[in-house]
């Protein structure tokens, strides 16, 4: 008698592991799936900036030494 008891706690032991792990394997799968990839950005990519484009200025034609009155 005892022994049967033995043998079905074992079995018993078996079924709660199999769903137990059965249960992590579908939640570790279920990587939250609804969310939309993030855009992958490009961090090489260097901006550049043209600083020849911009309105040329005589420094010749202003005078930096007059004095406001």
């Amino acid at each position: 008698m005892i022994v049967l008891q033995i043998k079905k706690a074992k079995k018993m032991k078996k079924l709660v592991f199999m769903f137990v792990a059965m249960a992590a394997i579908s939640f570790a799968s279920c990587n939250n799936a609804n969310k939309p990839a993030p855009e992958k950005v490009d961090s090489t990519n260097v901006e550049v900036v043209d600083t020849t484009s911009a309105a040329p200025v005589d420094s010749a034609a202003v005078d930096t030494t007059a004095t406001a009155e």
